[in-house]
């Protein structure tokens, strides 16, 4: 194996100290607000965590599965059978982020995570007339409304804590089973974007990118939080879209529709994951040209969430009009603007990890010589462009004023493929476990 020239690899250092420097200027200058101010609203600037360093069951789990994954991923992605591989990684996912949110132990890691003031799991005994609970959903978003719903809840669409409901209705009642139902179903994120690159871009960026969906600094976030779930689906709708436009498969574009729509009444930010959804159109077109039929199958099922919803009797807009309302009076109405704009992407940094930083580097260096690059290079490097404007444009909204640790998992899955590009990848997937460990070992994190 030849070795990679010296000046692209200082400056992925370089990159990567640039994100380290944007973290702790965010940290610092966080900090001097907050003790001044006040008006930050989290413990320990840029994140919703307060200083404690502990250790838990998890630790030397989390350790092992870190270590197993630095030394062997990247030759076992390379070598494993196609579906074997992305049912390793998978569990190997779900290892890392049960492991890690076992390090706080298993009630205040998992059990109780969804069951705060905040969460859908207080709510749950609200929807017993679901079409009714519905129809009255947006009398209850405002703060000084009767009976006004806790923070997660008013600030997403109800298909959101359906979700909960209906695990509670099939006997899986309780923050145990919420709390593994995000982790399970959040840790094949991972599989969709694997499934995407490969379908798009290239088999071998795809292995190469594996190690890195795996170890993901995210993964301190992904467990336990509903955003790990909504990451999955919007994901998925991704991978069923880029499959469509790659094979001419109308029943892959009407699901990924269905699960576009679904994305959009989970959250209402992930209404940006369209952007992504004409990023993978657009390197399909010459197919969809020839073959239009799964396009319309696609139209259909994004249709069928949001024309159900309608039909119950949920406004999806006004809801909205009225989320904005309910933000403002809230913390998001103190939070200062004009340090969340960009504190905001020191959260995006620790939930991504150096690697992420240095491989977006490489990104804009494919895209900069598109010309003369791989074409499976160019169209992976055009997707994570996608995904990171996606995000900037929910930054730029001002309806993601701290938290942006939790509420931007479903964008940063995206970004981690960029870490394919980069050379010598036991030495970045080091740098990500040792980030995630730390974080995770010394800050108690919260929503």
């Amino acid at each position: 194996m030849t070795r990679a020239p010296l000046r692209p690899r200082l400056r992925d250092l370089y990159a990567a100290l640039a994100a380290a420097l944007l973290v702790l200027t965010a940290v610092l200058v966080g900090r001097g607000i907050e003790e001044t101010h006040h008006t930050l609203r989290v413990n320990w600037p840029p994140l919703l965590a307060t200083w404690g360093p502990h250790t838990g069951p998890g630790t030397w789990a989390a350790v092992a599965v870190a270590a197993a994954v630095v030394a062997y991923g990247p030759a076992v992605a390379v070598r494993l059978p196609w579906r074997a591989l992305l049912a390793t990684a998978w569990g190997s996912a779900t290892a890392w982020i049960l492991s890690l949110a076992l390090i706080d132990g298993w009630h205040r890691g998992i059990a109780v995570r969804l069951t705060t003031r905040h969460e859908y799991l207080q709510v749950v005994g609200r929807f017993h007339d679901v079409p009714a609970t519905l129809r009255d959903f947006t009398h209850h978003i405002l703060l000084h409304s009767p009976d006004n719903w806790p923070a997660h809840v008013a600030g997403h669409p109800p298909a959101a804590t359906l979700t909960f409901v209906l695990l509670d209705r099939i006997g899986l009642r309780g923050g145990g089973w919420a709390g593994m139902w995000c982790v399970t179903v959040g840790a094949t994120a991972c599989v969709a974007v694997l499934v995407t690159v490969r379908a798009l871009a290239d088999e071998g960026l795809a292995r190469r990118a594996a190690p890195f969906l795996v170890l993901a600094p995210a993964a301190v976030w992904m467990g336990t939080s509903a955003d790990a779930y909504f990451a999955a689906v919007a994901a998925w709708a991704v991978a069923l879209l880029a499959q469509s436009v790659t094979r001419g498969s109308p029943l892959a574009a009407g699901a990924s529709g269905l699960l576009f729509g679904l994305t959009c009444y989970l959250s209402y930010g992930l209404t940006l994951f369209l952007l992504v959804g004409a990023a993978v159109a657009w390197l399909g077109r010459h197919r969809v040209r020839r073959r239009p039929f799964p396009l319309l199958a696609f139209l259909a099922g994004l249709a069928v969430v949001p024309t159900v919803f309608t039909l119950a009797g949920f406004d999806w807009w006004e809801a909205y009009r009225l989320l904005v309302t309910r933000y403002h009076q809230g913390a998001g109405g103190v939070r200062p603007y004009g340090y969340w704009v960009w504190a905001n992407l020191a959260c995006a940094v620790l939930i991504t990890g150096p690697a992420t930083a240095a491989g977006l580097r490489r990104t804009a260096a494919v895209l900069l010589r598109r010309h003369t690059e791989p074409q499976g290079d160019v169209r992976l490097a055009f997707v994570v462009t996608t995904a990171l404007l996606a995000l900037l444009v929910a930054d730029l909204s001002g309806m993601s004023k701290a938290e942006t640790e939790r509420i931007w998992l479903p964008f940063a899955v995206w970004l981690l493929p960029s870490c394919a590009f980069l050379p010598r990848p036991r030495a970045w997937l080091t740098a990500q476990a040792v980030l995630a460990l730390l974080l995770n070992h010394l800050l108690r994190t919260g929503w």
